[in-house]
């Protein structure tokens, strides 16, 4: 990669480097590393400091933007903003996809316009961003590119992909369900479905059919957990 397409990309993130190597890192995909040429260029651990510097500018975002918004309201616009589609959708508006580094086989297979890779890489570039300008710099890139989705009013998801989007966001993983009863006839049964995540006390929700208990125990974590309110 030469001067010239980093100075176009830079033109693109209205930042110039100081040091080139962070953002020439930022856009090589693992595809791209040649070990037998000893060569280890990856934007894998940039991408994990990335996806942090990301979420710590939303989140001081919302809270000066919606000074008046509760917690559950916080907590959706976060997970909106900083869920992989939102990096996408901005690597997307900059043309990323067009810059970056790809082994040939990620190559023939359309990897410029996979949205996790454009993702992935546009988190690699936030971190090269703070790295490089400091946070000034980060958060002046993602409140330009994130600018159009922070507009957008908050949108209540279903109950589980609600509750998900929460404990991946705390760093919980992913919520397991578990039928502990059934009862009732067989042309009317009731199901009672327990829903369990790390570090937190699990609870439970019956209905007629099981996707709608687990709807109900995921309603019913998100509320306990002051996630959502009653009302929601």
């Amino acid at each position: 990669m030469n001067r010239v397409t980093t100075r176009a990309l830079e033109a693109r993130l209205g930042y110039s480097f100081t040091d080139t190597q962070l953002l020439i890192r930022a856009l090589y995909h693992s595809s791209a590393q040649d070990h037998r040429r000893g060569v280890s260029l990856s934007n894998e651990r940039l991408e994990f400091m990335g996806d942090r510097v990301l979420g710590l500018v939303i989140a001081e975002w919302l809270l000066r933007e919606f000074p008046n918004a509760d917690e559950g309201e916080l907590a959706v616009r976060y997970n909106a903003l900083v869920r992989k589609e939102a990096c996408a959708a901005a690597a997307e508006r900059i043309e990323l996809g067009k810059y970056l580094v790809l082994g040939p086989g990620e190559e023939r297979a359309g990897g410029r316009e996979k949205a996790a890779i454009v993702a992935d890489a546009c988190e690699a570039v936030i971190a090269a961003l703070y790295l490089d300008g400091g946070l000034d710099a980060a958060r002046a890139f993602i409140e330009a590119e994130w600018a159009p989705l922070l507009a957008e009013p908050a949108r209540r998801t279903d109950a589980k992909t609600a509750l998900q989007e929460w404990t991946q966001g705390q760093g919980r993983g992913i919520p397991s369900y578990k039928e502990i009863e059934r009862s009732g006839p067989d042309h009317a049964p009731v199901f009672k479905v327990q829903v369990e995540i790390s570090g937190v006390a699990p609870i439970s929700g019956a209905a007629g059919s099981k996707r709608q208990a687990e709807q109900i125990a995921a309603r019913a974590m998100l509320v306990r957990e002051k996630v959502w309110s009653e009302n929601d």
